[in-house]
């Protein structure tokens, strides 16, 4: 099928980026106690890649469900921003819209924006097939993840580091991205203040709150100086 064919040259080199990701947090489930069947149904039905990562260590260390469903609001807030200018697009996928929203990971968005349709192609199966792939990539790597951690005995001390080098790297792309560094300099303040008056465990809902008002709030010169 063409439209499949399309999807997965467009999907490949996410292959590997889902593959090793979704491994980490297998073998994070695995550590905490948690089964295989578990990390499967995790990557179908929540699918949030970082927050996945974040995920683990919070339920590990006893955190409330409401700390959790803060947290994934914040993580993956972008979502909501990027995902408006689909809804028209994906509306008209039928029965397909539920799970076009669920699919619409960055990579994905980032290859919907750019892929580019021949004439003779279904445009709306081929987004379908884009985003099956990216989701069966995610599912096969924390399966393998969890299984390896099941079966393989290794030493996991470091691994659940992954979600803090996972964010770093995206902190320093768009630190590189980006003119202004007004946006980075007001995380940080922010981060900092509430570290030091809160303590470790309470700090990052209320310093990443803080964070979103002052950027909406200075939105204006991070805007004129080129920062979104």
């Amino acid at each position: 099928m063409k439209e499949f064919k399309i999807a997965l040259k467009n999907t490949f080199p996410i292959f590997f980026t889902y593959l090793f990701i979704g491994i980490a947090f297998g073998i994070l489930m695995n550590n905490a106690g948690y089964g295989i069947l578990l990390s499967v149904v995790s990557a179908v039905f929540i699918f949030a890649g970082s927050m996945q990562l974040i995920m683990v260590p919070m339920m590990v260390s006893g955190a409330s469900l409401l700390s959790i469903a803060v947290m994934t609001l914040f993580v993956n807030a972008r979502h909501l921003f990027y995902g408006i200018g689909f809804i028209d697009r994906f509306r008209k996928m039928g029965i397909r819209y539920p799970y076009m929203i669920l699919t619409l990971t960055d990579e994905t968005y980032s290859v919907l924006c750019s892929v580019k349709y021949e004439d003779d192609v279904d445009t709306q199966k081929a987004d379908f097939f884009i985003a099956m792939l990216d989701h069966f990539y995610w599912i096969i790597g924390c399966f393998i993840g969890s299984l390896a951690g099941s079966f393989l005995k290794f030493d996991l001390t470091g691994i659940d580091f992954s979600a803090t080098t996972f964010f770093l790297v995206v902190v320093v792309n768009q630190f590189r991205e980006y003119k202004t560094k007004m946006p980075f300099i007001i995380a940080i303040l922010c981060s900092a203040i509430f570290l030091i008056a809160l303590g470790p465990q309470k700090f990052l809902i209320p310093a990443m709150t803080t964070t979103l008002i002052m950027i909406l709030f200075f939105k204006k010169p991070i805007s004129r100086n080129g920062g979104f």
